[in-house]
């Protein structure tokens, strides 16, 4: 036994300078470079953005408000809510929107800018119509029956409401057609038109996309 105990230890010492030889290859940090993440030509490397409650409204609404030339009212203010008959013989209750970007866009058989803006109108109403977008068309006609025909004619099928007292049109200061009122989801008036506009270009698209978010 007392000739292997030097054998013995020195076995435990090579065991034991291995373990430290080991250990400090594992914890030393690398000398390779690391390579770069290669970025297509004209694509710029990703940036932390805004947090994404600023991104989904503010200057993307208010930049498309301008270039539809939209006036915005100087204080925040809900729209004045209305129920009236549609042609059909049921009604719109503009409340029960509520969640959704309404256009509200007050016009007449008579009117030929109204019929001028009115096919673009129909376009914005088709593409967003299922993500929650709304546009009625208050007819200020003093003659309901001549309404249907109207809009049967040119196929137009967002809903339509008719106001031939000017009950609504007195409550949102319609002066002038046609005259729209864009309404945000919580029913804040954010846009106001006098005169027609381009209702199916850029601008207005990204408005109501900017609004839906």
């Amino acid at each position: 036994m007392p000739r292997k105990a030097p054998f013995v230890f020195a076995l435990l010492l090579v065991l034991a300078a291995a373990g430290v030889a080991l250990y400090a290859a594992a914890t030393a940090p690398t000398s390779e470079p690391v390579a770069p993440v290669a970025v297509p030509p004209g694509v710029e490397p990703a940036r932390p953005g805004p947090p994404a409650a600023s991104r989904s409204g503010g200057p993307g609404v208010d930049v498309a408000l301008k270039q539809l030339d939209l006036m915005k009212p100087a204080r925040a203010r809900l729209a004045e809510d209305f129920t009236l008959p549609t042609p059909d013989g049921g009604s719109f209750r503009l409340s029960e929107q509520r969640g959704k970007v309404v256009l509200v866009n007050f016009w007449a058989t008579w009117c030929p800018p109204c019929l001028e803006e009115m096919p673009a109108m129909e376009r914005l109403w088709r593409r967003h119509k299922d993500a929650g977008f709304v546009l009625v068309a208050v007819s200020l006609d003093t003659d309901g029956k001549k309404v249907p025909p109207f809009v049967n004619a040119r196929k137009f099928s967002f809903p339509v409401a008719l106001d031939p007292k000017m009950a609504v049109a007195e409550k949102y200061g319609v002066r002038a057609l046609p005259s729209s009122f864009v309404l945000d989801r919580e029913g804040t008036v954010t846009g106001v038109a006098l005169g027609p506009r381009a209702w199916d270009d850029g601008a207005a698209h990204g408005l109501v996309q900017a609004m839906l978010r």
